[in-house]
């Protein structure tokens, strides 16, 4: 049986949540990102976010609506609904959601169902429909889709052939729906309605035996060795790039809510109360795993880091450097981290005599010109048997993309957090 998924869903118009696919409306202030966090906070897994845009323009408002929702909240969001071509399934998922919704509403949608599987396997499209969908068509789109969001629900023998992700209008219905054996997540126009309580109700349906997504430690806090003020050391390390971010302290009831919101949260020994890291800054810390060290006496947690760790903004507070070996590690990736900026400092601050000056001013067309030289200097050295040719190669190509990275404003923070996304 798959994990239960508490789900919500947000209907999207010109970068704002509306009412539904029929009513305009705007839905309090609109904003995307707020919502989520709101939804997340209280309990929900996922996220159903239907593009409703009618023009590229707006499904380029609603797409940057989505990526910034998911980047500032770490949700696990089904975005689309507005797919006509494969190119749309591609940005749904670019923009960080982890499965693209396909409108099966639309005619003529198979082509783009069946490129876009070809590229990324159909495990990473659902359909979508608020309309009772005709069985025969359906049928015919089976292949091609991992599951299906259905907002009327007509119980027919082909759905049990997929995952599905219903809608409810009551408790009663959305707690029939959740435990039927082939529903994968419900959701209602406002779920934190429906159910007040949402982590009660998790821990609930996890004690029936149902899958459901909670942290659930494998260490009480009695099992774990305090300091002599009753507190547990916690380090914390960014997850992608394991960087040391900070070192703060939690007592029971710290230890307690992290482990049932999912954020990190804290105990302040100079105000003597709790904290959320994000609460004020918006700076969230996001939980990805936990681990206790061979002491029980020290925790160390990998979290998605939203914005900056540091009071100061910086990105970690251990930024002042006492001491630091000569012999660096070169395969660190600071290396690139620090061309990039040395690229950077050069767009800005411009040198007479410099290759990446003259670079950037012949312009876009000549950087493009050079990462394709590189591109087919890699593919000439991958013939020759000595590897330090290519390594050469690679190492030019690194250097003009990075340029043209500079360029077109990408940091490598992006480029780590798409890699991340695709793992």
């Amino acid at each position: 049986m798959q994990t239960k998924k508490i789900t919500q869903i947000f209907y999207l118009k010109n970068g704002k949540i509306v009412a539904s696919p029929e009513n305009s409306q705007i839905v309090e202030d609109g904003n995307l990102t707020r919502k989520v966090r709101e939804y997340k906070d209280a309990g929900c897994d996922l996220f159903i976010i239907l593009d409703l845009s009618e023009h590229d323009t707006e499904h380029e408002i609603n797409i940057n609506a989505i990526k910034e929702a998911i980047t500032q909240t770490d949700a696990c969001v089904y975005g689309g609904g507005s797919v006509k071509r494969f190119e749309d399934i591609k940005k749904y998922l670019y923009a960080g959601c982890e499965k693209a919704v396909a409108n099966i509403d639309i005619d003529n949608i198979s082509n783009a169902l069946e490129e876009g599987g070809a590229r990324f396997g159909k495990d990473k499209i659902v359909a979508y429909t608020n309309k009772s969908v005709n069985p025969a068509k359906l049928s015919q789109l089976l292949h091609l889709i991992s599951g299906i969001i259905i907002e009327e629900y007509t119980h027919d023998t082909i759905f049990e052939q997929l995952p599905l992700f219903l809608k409810a209008e009551t408790f009663d219905d959305f707690d029939k729906k959740i435990k039927s054996e082939n529903v994968c997540g419900v959701f209602g126009n406002e779920t934190c309605k429906l159910l007040p309580d949402i982590y009660t109700y998790k821990l609930k349906l996890l004690d029936e035996g149902f899958p459901m997504n909670v942290i659930k430690s494998s260490l009480s806090w009695c099992d774990l060795k305090l300091n002599s003020d009753g507190l547990l050391p916690v380090i914390v390390q960014d997850y992608k790039t394991m960087d040391v971010l900070m070192m703060a302290y939690m007592n029971e009831e710290a230890f307690n809510t992290t482990v049932k919101t999912g954020k990190m949260t804290y105990y302040s020994r100079s105000r003597q109360n709790l904290w959320i890291k994000g609460e004020t800054s918006g700076h969230y810390q996001y939980v990805r795993s936990l681990s206790i060290d061979c002491d029980n006496d020290t925790l160390l947690a990998k979290v998605v880091q939203i914005g900056a760790a540091c009071h100061t903004g910086n990105k970690s507070c251990f930024y002042n450097e006492i001491y630091k070996a000569n012999k660096d590690n070169k395969a660190s990736n600071e290396v690139l981290e620090k061309v990039y900026d040395v690229i950077l400092n050069r767009k800005k601050h411009p040198r007479e005599g410099s290759y990446t000056n003259y670079l950037f001013d012949k312009g876009i067309d000549k950087i493009l010109k050079k990462v394709g030289e590189e591109c087919t200097e890699i593919v000439i050295a991958a013939k020759n048997p000595d590897s330090e040719e290519i390594k050469y190669e690679i190492s030019d190509f690194l250097y003009h993309t990075m340029v043209l990275m500079v360029e077109k404003g990408v940091s490598w923070n992006e480029i780590y957090e798409e890699l991340a996304r695709r793992e």
